[in-house]
């Protein structure tokens, strides 16, 4: 068990008992059935990101080095459901999956007796709030060699009123000293026991919060608050999964980078990546910078190698030639598209036609063709994107149209492919400066553009990561020009039109 025994200057107890627990156990409540969302699953294995959120959720405690044990209490009905997600998801961790109660204070009581007797610190936490950190986490057991009682909260942004039964305001609490509590909430195990103990004896008992319990039956047990975060979300309602997903892209889905040549070496010698539309701009870059890497990279694009990415057979005779070169494909790459501007009322069907054809309807047609491959080695699909999928721009109508598909679909096949191993991710780069931009939109300040090595580096961070389901943006970091003279932050967000290559004649966007 690792655990910082170092407590802040504001530690309230003087000369307190030693504390020696066996262990610290994570207690995940999962006992929610999402009716509030209307759905026929609990809301706790709705996916997210690629994942159900319960597995997020795990995911945090079993990487926090302060956990030693972790118990599920799950919804009736559904054990089986969670212990499926546990044992596909490697979670080791997991000791326990069982049943929760009918009400919070009968699931609490089931989580004590399933964590026995011994001394230990206990950590309560919501299933359904997945974007938990391991700060928050790492400061609670911290907490717990000074305090009995340790709680999370942030400040709250409203003023917070009280009213009458009429709803007529009877006071307004001065808001400096008013939190919004949150979860994990953590126990040395003896408190949160005595405190349900004197707890059972009171006919009007019914519990809805852990730290309440000791609050009332505990009052001279002082309970610690220490911070959360606004990202700490408990999903609930409907819109709380919209923003579940966003803060995933913000918060989760940076792509490690390594460190030097090397490790990069490590990592692609013997892999088969496959770009289409490798001829130019950031699908050549990332062609060339995987090469010198070490991994075996088959570029196609219409001008240079005939491929027209819309034409089932085109794709399959592409993959066809770097599978039978290699024997695996671990990667396939879409960078390929065109923009044509203009008032959709004005544009042609054959223009309308190449543009949808091209953007979309091409890689619905790799991720086809792509997937037994990538499901031998459980690979990763790699597609484009632009900032205007979240706002269609005029004259930008179809090409708008088209990257915000491409964005449900990279969600959409990560769910759906999660099951076989397979990987989907977007890129959203901010614009890049390549001679397909300049012949699209004119000279351009350098200083306001984005370098495709940049993005080719960031692309190449994602295909080597675990991640899935995300939109990773890439923007420029801080005084950079065009030139990779630093590295390219990528983080997921959404500003900043995608870089994508033409088929010859075609306009870019980017």
């Amino acid at each position: 068990m690792t655990q910082d025994q170092t407590t802040g200057p504001d530690a309230a107890a003087e000369n307190p008992a030693p504390w020696r627990p066996s262990r610290t156990v994570a207690v995940v409540l999962a006992g929610g059935t999402g009716t509030r969302l209307g759905l026929g699953i609990p809301k706790q294995l709705l996916k997210i990101a690629g994942k159900p959120i319960i597995e997020h959720t795990l995911a945090v405690f079993e990487t926090a080095p302060e956990i030693d044990e972790i118990i599920v209490l799950m919804a009736t009905g559904h054990v089986d459901d969670a212990k499926q997600i546990v044992e596909k998801a490697g979670l080791r961790k997991v000791t326990k999956v069982i049943e929760g109660g009918d009400t919070r204070n009968a699931t609490t009581r089931i989580a004590l007796d399933a964590v026995g007797p011994a001394d230990c610190n206990i950590l309560f936490h919501d299933a359904v709030r997945p974007l938990l950190s391991g700060r928050i986490v790492r400061e609670c057991v911290n907490a717990l060699w000074t305090y009995d009682a340790v709680d999370v909260a942030i400040p709250s942004a409203d003023t917070i009123i009280q009213v009458d039964d009429n709803d007529c305001i009877t006071d307004i609490p001065v808001r400096s000293r008013l939190r919004r509590g949150q979860t994990p909430q953590a126990f040395r195990s003896p408190t949160i026991r005595e405190a349900y103990r004197i707890a059972q004896d009171d006919s009007n008992f019914a519990a809805t919060d852990d730290c309440g319990v000791v609050l009332r039956y505990l009052p001279g047990t002082p309970i610690k608050v220490i911070d959360g975060s606004d990202e700490n979300i408990k999903v609930t309602h409907p819109v709380d999964v919209h923003l579940a997903d966003k803060l995933f892209q913000l918060a989760a889905a940076q792509a490690p980078r390594l460190t030097d040549h090397r490790s990069y070496s490590e990592e692609l010698t013997g892999r088969t990546i496959v770009v289409f539309g490798g001829s130019y701009g950031i699908g050549h870059e990332l062609t060339e910078l995987a090469h010198r890497y070490g991994a075996q990279v088959f570029p196609f694009s219409r001008s240079s190698t005939g491929t027209h990415v819309e034409r089932a057979g085109d794709v399959e005779a592409a993959l066809t030639t770097a599978f039978e070169a290699t024997g695996r494909i671990d990667h396939v790459v879409v960078t390929a598209g065109i923009l044509e501007k203009g008032a959709l009322a004005e544009m042609d069907e054959e223009t309308m036609d190449r543009v949808l054809q091209v953007n979309f309807v091409g890689p619905v047609t790799i991720a086809r063709q792509a997937l037994p491959y990538l499901q031998q080695t459980k690979g990763q699909l790699l597609l484009y994107t632009s900032s205007s999928y979240t706002r269609g721009r005029a004259r930008y109508a179809l090409y708008s149209a088209t990257k915000a598909a491409l964005v449900n679909l990279t969600q959409a096949l990560a769910d759906e492919w999660a099951d076989v191993g397979v990987r989907v991710n977007c890129i959203n780069p901010e614009r890049t400066a390549t001679p397909m931009r300049t012949r699209a939109f004119g000279e351009e300040p350098e200083h306001t553009l984005l370098a495709a090595e940049a993005v080719a580096q960031s692309s190449l961070d994602v295909l080597i990561s675990d991640l899935t389901g995300q939109v990773i943006d890439v923007r420029r970091a801080p005084g950079d020009g065009p030139t990779p003279t630093g590295p390219a932050q990528s983080v997921p967000a959404q500003s900043g039109p995608a870089r994508v290559e033409a088929p010859a004649g075609a306009s870019t966007a980017n």
